[in-house]
């Protein structure tokens, strides 16, 4: 059972953020608009499959990470997880980083299933 806490962290999260949706994503990809594309979910959860073009970063070593991503402070990046909390709290933490433009896929991988991908 998830704690109410955790809840309330990623309220204010996304409060900080921005959210896009699994169209806005499609499109910055058909676009070929440049961005990085993180998943920071866990190894074990891969094996259900990834979005193409994503770097796996688990969301315990993102901060630490990241510099072998992209260290351009002004790089557009979309991070996404199971659900879209712990890709809120990663946007969070890449901002809070000076990264001006952290996005977090609004419904994480399942989201992106359930849109038909």
């Amino acid at each position: 059972m998830t704690l109410p806490e955790f809840k309330l962290l990623v309220d204010d999260a996304k409060k900080e953020i921005k959210e896009i949706d699994a169209e806005e994503l499609k499109r910055m990809q058909k676009s070929g608009e440049p961005f990085v594309l993180l998943d920071v979910r866990e190894p074990d959860e891969h094996a259900r499959g990834v979005i193409p073009g994503a770097v796996p970063i688990p969301r315990g070593m993102l901060e630490v990470n990241i510099d072998q991503t992209t260290t351009d402070k002004n790089a557009k990046i979309v991070c996404y997880c199971g659900g879209g909390s712990r890709s809120a709290l990663a946007a969070q933490s890449l901002k809070r980083m000076g990264f001006k433009n952290p996005m977090s896929l609004i419904g994480g991988w399942r989201g992106w299933k359930e849109d038909g991908n």
